[in-house]
């Protein structure tokens, strides 16, 4: 009857225990996606400024702006993982090719306020990437442990799904960029 009793206990030990973890792990999971759209809002709000300060010197380079302020609408309004991986890939090319027209126009390099948004989209873009890392690694963790044996039948029972991981869509951002050092005199 005691062996009986021990081994209960220890099944509803291990139960409860495996629960917990799966529990702790989505609740970093929740948390890290927290993270993640606070840095986007903050890379969200930083854009307008962005816009207003090129189109002073750059305002026949509409498309590029207009490009831009859709990329942006479109991220913030991507649901999930998988459509915000997706949109902010198009919103970093839409931003590339800001930049690409700011390297057209001194003028506009010059400006402080310019170089100033620039260098803080920069370091939002470090704290974007170090957060979908984070993001990420907290997903493979409760993947694994969603699959693992026998967490998947405690997993299976009480319907932990496994999470998508934020991960880069656009072909652009996947390419690895070119360095060249060859000049036009040899």
């Amino acid at each position: 009857m005691w062996i009986i009793l021990i081994v209960l206990a220890a099944v509803v030990v291990a139960v409860v225990t495996i629960y917990n973890n799966l529990i702790r792990l989505r609740v970093q999971c929740d948390n890290a996606w927290a993270d993640i759209d606070v840095q986007l809002k903050r890379r969200y709000d930083l854009i307008p400024n962005l816009i207003e300060t090129v189109k002073g010197y750059a305002s026949h380079e509409r498309k590029t702006l207009e490009d831009l302020v859709n990329a942006r609408n479109r991220a913030m309004s991507a649901q999930g993982p998988a459509a915000k991986g997706e949109a902010e890939g198009m919103l970093t090319q839409a931003l590339k090719s800001l930049f690409a027209l700011a390297e057209a126009y001194p003028q506009l390099r010059a400006v402080e306020s310019f170089t100033q948004l620039q260098g803080s989209l920069n370091q939002i873009e470090d704290a974007v990437q170090n957060a979908r890392r984070y993001y990420n690694a907290v997903v493979r963790d409760l993947n694994t442990r969603i699959a693992q044996f026998p967490s998947n039948l405690i997993a299976d029972f009480f319907a932990f799904r496994p999470r998508e991981f934020f991960e880069l869509t656009a072909a652009a951002e996947r390419e690895v960029p070119r360095v060249s050092f060859e000049t036009g005199a040899r």
